[in-house]
């Protein structure tokens, strides 16, 4: 593999002896990883290992064929580097009442959907992308993990800062040089150097800067990053003591994980390099705000007055688990599910942010139709009994996954069907006589025509 020159120079130089054998493994083949969503009911693969600091995370043997595989696209697990679910560690150790939490720098959606499953009951996530068609893909990945306590966002660091200590918990993974993903991504080397690790340094002190206010005093903020150098680490953690009078907190972690420690000063934080830890680049440090004064956040709730009541055709209560546990919204006959204890911070935020989706979406009406939305189908509390349901083998799943025509049983009722694979959601079609009206939505459909010879699938 071939290293910028002046990476090997400055990481010679925090590596010392270490060095070769760091670059030594850079140049082998990077771990494959998967997390699971238990929630789907997905057991430990046969031919996993665990991850030692994530209890849904497990190391592959090979890299399958994701895109064919029929349960990835159900939302039943998630395809993540194995460094970067240490995440789980942090939250386990500090977080463990029901909390607001914002994952800042969300796309593509791994954090997000791992923090749905480690934040307490009760939690609502705000998962924010600045760049708006990634938060379109960001909507999907985390709309698949089925959890309808998320809302997400399309907004500036500096318009969410304006929430005055809103949040309890701040995650930013913020962009940076790449220098961790070096092994998988070849552009990414190219595209390094010294002026863009010091634009990156810049552009995160500006990030965590413009969101501070947000954050509740004795909040906590996760500062993570997927490069080695400490312009964007260690240098960047002095600032937040100094500036900020942030408090960085330990993590205590078994010296078998072998998670190396501060490369600058004597601060607690977490690196892991690829010849220790048996997965790429990752920097993890936890930091709360120190105590002050709050200025709270009003949460508006409407006035009997102000408030419309609205008006939702029964059948879309049906169609959830425990529906007097949601409030629903009407939309120009799209019909939204979102959990009724949150409903105050779900009025704030849609008046105060760029909301691209929130809660469950439930469906639209259509005439005398109730039609489910594909989201529906992907939702933890989707009340299956509400629909014929027809399980289909793995060619016909991957017809339906490309939005082509399915078949259905010639006896198979009439009415929208709910379809499974493995007994695992995937989306509905509607039969209607002699064939069925497929519902898949055609921005997540499989856009490859071609089919590998051979596939390799995660059950």
């Amino acid at each position: 593999m071939e290293l910028p020159v002046d990476f090997v120079c400055r990481t010679r130089s925090l590596l010392g002896n270490e060095y070769e054998l760091f670059e030594a493994a850079l140049a082998a083949e990077p771990p494959v990883s998967v997390r699971l969503n238990t929630r789907k009911g997905l057991l430990k693969p046969s031919s996993g290992t665990s991850i030692p600091w994530c209890h849904t995370g497990y190391y592959l043997p090979e890299r399958l064929t994701f895109t064919f595989d029929p349960l990835f696209h159900a939302g039943g697990y998630y395809v993540q580097e194995a460094s970067s679910m240490f995440l789980e560690q942090a939250v386990k150790t500090y977080i463990q009442k029901p909390v607001k939490c914002l994952d800042l720098c969300a796309a593509p959606g791994g954090k997000s959907t791992h923090l749905l499953d480690l934040l307490p009951e009760g939690s609502l996530l705000v998962s924010n992308e600045v760049i708006r068609t990634r938060s379109f893909v960001l909507s999907e990945n985390i709309t698949k993990w089925g959890v309808p306590n998320m809302i997400v966002t399309n907004d500036d660091p500096g318009k969410i800062g304006q929430l005055t200590h809103y949040f309890d918990v701040i995650v930013a993974d913020v962009p940076c040089s790449g220098e961790g993903m070096f092994r998988k991504d070849p552009a990414s080397r190219t595209e390094w150097s010294i002026a863009n690790v010091e634009l990156c340094a810049s552009r995160q002190r500006r990030i965590i800067l413009d969101v501070w206010e947000a954050l509740k005093p004795g909040g906590f903020l996760i500062y993570s990053t997927c490069t080695y150098n400490t312009e964007e680490n260690e240098n960047n953690i002095h600032y937040f003591i100094e500036e900020l009078g942030a408090e960085v907190l330990p993590l205590t972690v078994p010296n078998a994980w072998q998670i190396s420690h501060s490369l600058k000063g004597e601060v607690p934080v977490n690196r892991f390099f690829p010849h220790k830890t048996k997965g790429e680049g990752f920097f993890l440090t936890m930091l709360r705000k120190k105590e002050d004064e709050t200025i709270p956040i009003r949460l508006k709730t409407k006035t009997n007055k102000e408030r419309k009541k609205e008006i939702v055709p029964e059948e879309f209560r049906q169609w959830l688990n425990e529906p007097e546990k949601f409030f629903f919204v009407n939309r120009q006959d799209a019909v939204q599910a979102f959990p009724l204890s949150l409903k105050a911070d779900y009025i704030l935020l849609t008046e105060k942010l760029a909301v691209v989706s929130a809660g469950v979406q439930l469906g639209e009406v259509k005439g005398k139709d109730r039609i489910p939305h594909p989201a529906l189908a992907m939702s933890c509390v989707l009340n299956r009994a509400s629909f014929h349901q027809t399980d289909l083998d793995w060619e016909d799943a991957i017809r339906f996954l490309r939005k082509e025509a399915v078949s259905l049983d010639a006896q198979s009722p009439k009415g929208f069907h709910l379809i499974t694979y493995k007994d695992i959601p995937l989306g509905f079609v509607k039969q209607i006589g002699n064939r069925a009206n497929n519902l898949y939505p055609t921005e997540w459909r499989i856009r490859s025509g071609y089919t590998p010879n051979e596939i390799k699938t995660l059950i």
